[in-house]
């Protein structure tokens, strides 16, 4: 059984989006646009789908820290669970604070603010990579002996409260929430790419922290949403690397050992003197005219009936991965992050991505016979997948059509 909120979760959090689109359609806000959304989620697949192995390396060290270097033995009881909130909330603000704060770890965080929306979507958009670098800054945790099954709960509570502050529909809470909880007012300022608001109100639930040490912001002009450098991409598995490959780059051109290493652990942006010194985040050009690529209403029917299969696909694998073996796992992993990533390549109109799209629709199709039958003799099964097959590769030749920008 998943015990973990964020990901019991998850059926809701695509309600709450359904509901908010359909608001915002109603209303005639333009905050939703067809290929950034769908980025965002698929970006959100990835992350749950690599993390299926990586927490499960990470917990089983958390568990071991907290079992032998565990300072107090806190059961599991009701004043744990609070107890663990606070303590993982100050946490998460410090783990957040540093990862806008050192290039490295930006290359994982940054995945989360490459949307150039503010909509629940982008709750969604989490890194891969990112658990690597601020993991150490919850081991505090295991060593004043908060339990496993307390840390995960925290840790996803957290991550769930997080989820509705994505929003531009909501303008301002109470007074009295603004002061201490993280609010969408507070939250905007911390997408916003606007030099006034760059590094500004790190918290997860509780405000109090960005008060407390200075990096608190209040919204008083329009924020514009994403990096300083904007992705240009819809590709998922790019999206957790664009950053990285900018550092290698960089990294290759400083000729100092000790240069080479401060661009790892400095800012972003951090130059040596001798090459520039400190890029500052840019002003506002007002003329900025948002990423998109002209697609064919036919394709962009085409990927999203095609991503609500993958994205069932991806639930049954999060809800059904403890009785699956080794081969399974890494089977549906490749097939889910493979699927999205053509996805994205389709959305790019790349010359090659119509031949990875034959390709996916038949590895989906074999993957699936794999894993739900091991190729053994399942005629219901075999029909299924040989008309998911026939049926998709009929409509994808038929999606060279006019083009249009959703």
């Amino acid at each position: 059984m998943n015990i973990n909120p964020s990901v019991i979760a998850i059926p809701v959090y695509f309600l709450l989006i359904g509901i908010e689109f359909i608001i915002h359609r109603v209303q005639a806000t333009k905050s939703y646009r067809l290929k950034d959304a769908m980025t965002n989620i698929n970006c959100g697949v990835v992350s749950q789908i690599t993390g299926a192995f990586i927490l499960v390396i990470l917990f089983s060290a958390y568990t071991a820290i907290e079992a032998k270097l565990g300072i107090f033995e806190i059961p599991i009881v009701w004043w744990a669970f609070p107890l663990a909130f606070v303590f993982f909330d100050f946490m998460y603000y410090w783990a957040h604070r540093l990862s806008h704060e050192i290039n490295l770890f930006w290359g994982g965080h940054s995945v989360h603010h490459q949307s150039e929306e503010y909509n629940l979507t982008v709750a969604l958009r989490q890194s891969s990579t990112q658990i690597l670098w601020t993991f150490l800054f919850y081991l505090p945790l295991a060593i004043a002996g908060i339990d496993p099954v307390v840390f995960i709960v925290a840790q996803g509570i957290n991550l769930v409260y997080q989820f509705w502050i994505h929003t531009e529909s909501i303008k301002k809470m109470p007074k009295w929430f603004e002061a201490v909880f993280n609010t969408p007012s507070h939250h905007r300022v911390h997408h916003a790419r606007n030099p006034k608001y760059i590094d500004k109100n790190h918290a997860g639930t509780l405000i109090i922290w960005d008060k407390l040490f200075g990096t608190f912001a209040s919204e008083d002009e329009k924020p514009h949403y994403g990096i300083t450098k904007p992705l240009q991409s819809w590709n998922p598995v790019w999206a957790n690397f664009a950053h990285y490959f900018e550092i290698y780059k960089e990294f290759k051109q400083i000729p100092v050992f000790k240069d080479k290493i401060k661009l790892l652990v400095k800012k972003p942006g951090w130059r040596p003197d001798y090459m520039g010194g400190y890029q500052a985040a840019p002003q506002i050009d007002q003329s900025y005219k948002k990423f998109d690529i002209m697609t064919s209403l036919r394709l962009n029917v085409y990927v999203i009936v095609q991503f609500l299969i993958v994205m069932t696909s991806t639930l049954l694998f999060l809800y059904h991965k403890s009785n699956m073996d080794n081969a399974q796992l890494i089977v549906s992993s490749i097939l889910i992050i493979f699927s999205v990533s053509s996805f994205g390549l389709l959305f790019e109109n790349r010359k090659w991505s119509r031949p990875v799209e034959y390709l996916r629709i038949l590895f989906f199709t074999l993957a699936l016979l794999f894993i739900f039958s091991g190729f053994d003799s399942n005629l219901f099964l075999l029909i299924i997948a040989i008309g998911y097959c026939a049926i998709s590769l009929l409509w994808f030749i038929t999606t060279r059509k006019k083009l249009s920008m959703v």
